[in-house]
C-alpha cells in the first residue's frame, strides 16, 4: 500500500473571527488556527479523516520529531485534549501511521525513507499554504 498524507481546504477563519491577521497573531494562534481538512490513507483505505485539522502545528511537530531521534511520535496539539490524534509507530516491520481516536487502525508498515518521503511533502506544502496566508514561512521550520 502507499501511505499519504494529504490535506485541502486550508485556511484561518477562527483567526479573523478573533481579530487577528496573520501577518502580527503570535505563533501559538497561528500554530492551531491554520488548519485544513486532513486525511492519512493507506492507498484507498482512510485511515483518519479529520476536517479543520491544525496542519501548520502538525507540519511543525513532524519537523521537530524528524530533527531528533526516531522514538515513536505522538502529536501533542493545544487543539486536542489527548496526545496522539496523529501517531507514527516504528516495528520491525516498519512504520505506521495511525490516530488515538481509531485505536487499532494503522497504514501498512513502510520504510524509514518512505516515511519520511511523504511528511517531507506534506511539510512543504503547508509551508507553501501558510505563505500564501500572508505568514512567513519560518512558522515551520524547513526540513
Amino acid at each position: 500500500m502507499t501511505l499519504k498524507l494529504a490535506y485541502e481546504n486550508v485556511g484561518a477563519p477562527d483567526l479573523y473571527r478573533r481579530g487577528l491577521r496573520p501577518e502580527t497573531a503570535p505563533l501559538g494562534v497561528l500554530l492551531v488556527d491554520i488548519e485544513a481538512d486532513l486525511v492519512i490513507r493507506d492507498g484507498d483505505h482512510v485511515v483518519m479523516a479529520e476536517k479543520l485539522f491544525p496542519v501548520a502545528e502538525l507540519a511543525r511537530a513532524l519537523v521537530g520529531w524528524l530533527d531528533g531521534d526516531r522514538d515513536d511520535f505522538e502529536f501533542d496539539s493545544m487543539s486536542y485534549a489527548e496526545s496522539g490524534e496523529v501517531r507514527i509507530a516504528g516495528s520491525a516491520e516498519g512504520w505506521r501511521v495511525g490516530s488515538v481516536s481509531a485505536p487499532g487502525v494503522w497504514t501498512s508498515p513502510v520504510g524509514w525513507d518512505v516515511l519520511v518521503a511523504e511528511i517531507a511533502q506534506f511539510v512543504k506544502a503547508v509551508r507553501k499554504d501558510v505563505m500564501a496566508l500572508g505568514v512567513e514561512p519560518d512558522l515551520i521550520p524547513v526540513f
